[in-house]
């Protein structure tokens, strides 16, 4: 972790004519409420239906999770105990006492079944485990019994992992709603309350204690352990310009920065009150999704000419400056896990090769097609991608239409099918935690399952077969084995484009602590100073 020390936050109260506090004045004036500026504004509320970073940390405000892994990866019990029979075949999770939805309602085995039946449809791994599930059912109010038609030794590690989608428990009537659409009801378990009649879409959203939360008993690491409310609301407000947020930081006017921009650092070294720091010293990785269903990157010649028109050092330079905070990196599941490799990435790792891209071009018959490159306007770690990519694309023989607008907009356009001169697009940037993309299963950007893969839509037989291939190993060497054929292969066929890994801290005042340090920003178990 890197810590500076940085500005004072704070708080000044006025009280004018008043010759008493009545006991109202003395509940508003020591209500707690942590005022944070995330990495986004939030507009789509329903943490199943995308992967969008701000769409996952509000789920893990308001919904819980039957179990959740732990700082060393491993999954641990959180709303649910669970044992596994003798043959691998049957999973027997018990709920424990106290869960209660936000309407008062408790939570039963058939919420259970529903939510994780939802997920399922729409979740990499999920879809996996769905492919072997014999039955998932709820025998009585306090327990899940799902058997499997034949052993899927990761399923625990998929269900508990903390992104890229959480497997969040609803209330039954709202997991049914159908996995194409967008759920409309707001209500979980978790430990915070959102509050509806205050979220404005985009620009300010509120939760508040749910006083009724009963939290798991231990420490908290990670998703897992106590999730202990020590505050009252947690604000989170909008502010696209970093400046902005960093002057409203060293002002006392919020709590808590997501994201620094890391040429705005100095700014804050002379604040021996706000505290920089790193959440997690795996960082992210940055990537490049080709659309696979439209042209011009239907065709794999094409999606190889974009592949060899980018490079990752100039990209990484451009979004971070300082060498310190980048690292280039050709392995899809991270240079520093288990199953990094950076098998055949010297195209990506090597520098453009605008002439090898120009003549895959002509050897494709490229026509011309303008590629639409969606260009988020006020996510830190996203604004430079599409710029660059434009112009090396450009260079390399692409015509290029850039169209600037704000993440969510690209959230939300990404979803869609549509040609992209219907108002589809041809490619995005995005960014994942690098525990995200760590292997084959969880990574959802290796999904080839067409109309029900990620966005970009593949339809890819081989990587998933080769994805069963993972799922069927029994050790370690096997899995490394089959991750690099996987490695190779997106590599070939440009699922994706891997440009590297980056490090982006994020600042709060002195008086925030007690801040878990996972990848994840979460707001229980945090205090605030008077």
């Amino acid at each position: 972790m890197m810590t500076r020390p940085f500005t004072t936050l704070t708080r000044a109260a006025v009280l004018a004519g008043a010759t008493f506090l009545t006991p109202l004045a003395v509940s508003a004036q020591e209500e707690k409420t942590i005022t944070a500026v995330m990495h986004s504004g939030l507009r789509v509320l329903d943490p199943v239906i995308t992967t969008a970073h701000i769409t996952r940390n509000h789920g893990y405000m308001i919904y819980d999770v039957l179990t959740a892994v732990d700082a060393d990866f491993k999954p641990q019990p959180q709303m649910a105990d669970w044992e596994v029979s003798e043959d691998g075949l049957t999973y027997t999770f018990t709920l424990r006492d106290g869960l209660m939805f936000h309407d008062g309602a408790p939570v039963t085995g058939a919420d259970v079944v529903a939510s994780l039946q939802r997920w399922g449809k729409r979740d990499s791994g999920g879809q996996l485990i769905f492919d072997v599930t014999a039955s998932l059912e709820a025998p009585d109010d306090k327990t899940v019994v799902w058997t499997l038609s034949e052993p899927f030794a990761p399923l625990m590690d998929v269900i508990s992992k903390q992104s890229a989608v959480p497997p969040f428990i609803m209330p039954a009537r709202v997991a049914e709603t159908s996995p194409d659409e967008t759920i409309t009801e707001y209500v979980g378990s978790g430990p915070f309350v959102f509050n509806e009649e205050e979220y404005e879409p985009g620009v300010s959203v509120t939760y508040e204690k749910f006083d009724d939360y009963v939290p798991r008993e231990g420490e908290p690491s990670w998703m897992a352990g106590g999730k202990v409310v020590n505050v009252d609301k947690v604000v989170w407000t909008t502010m696209p310009d970093n400046v902005t947020a960093i002057n409203a930081l060293t002002n006392g006017e919020i709590d808590y920065l997501e994201q620094v921009q890391i040429d705005l650092l100095p700014i804050l070294e002379a604040s021996p009150d706000v505290v920089v720091e790193m959440r997690d010293p795996l960082g992210y990785v940055t990537i490049g999704r080709p659309n696979h269903l439209h042209p011009p990157f239907d065709n794999k010649l094409v999606r190889q000419a974009a592949l060899a028109a980018l490079d990752q050092e100039s990209m990484l330079a451009t979004m971070q400056g300082d060498p310190e905070y980048y690292n280039v990196c050709g392995a899809i599941f991270g240079c520093a896990t288990p199953l990094g490799d950076e098998s055949g990435s010297e195209i990506v790792t090597g520098g453009a090769d605008p002439e090898k891209a120009k003549a895959l071009l002509e050897e494709a018959g490229y026509d011309g097609t303008p590629i639409v490159l969606m260009a988020p306007t006020d996510v830190v770690s996203l604004v430079n991608q599409p710029v660059v990519a434009a112009q090396a694309l450009r260079e390399a023989g692409f015509e290029v239409d850039l169209q600037s607008m704000d993440w969510q907009t690209v959230v939300q356009r990404r979803a869609q099918q549509l040609p992209p001169a219907e108002g589809g697009w041809n490619m995005f940037f995005t960014n994942w935690m690098v525990p995200e993309i760590s292997d084959p299963l969880i990574n959802v950007m290796v999904n080839g399952r067409g109309d029900d893969a990620w966005f970009g839509w593949p339809t890819d037989e081989e990587i998933e077969a080769m994805r069963s291939e993972f799922v069927a190993a029994t050790d370690a060497e096997t899995q490394k084995e089959i991750a690099v054929r996987i490695q190779e292969h997106v590599l070939d066929n440009v699922n994706y484009i891997m440009m590297g890994e980056y490090l982006i801290p994020q600042a709060r005042s002195t008086k925030i602590e007690n801040m878990i340090p996972s990848p994840v920003p979460v707001f229980w178990n945090m205090t605030k100073a008077d």
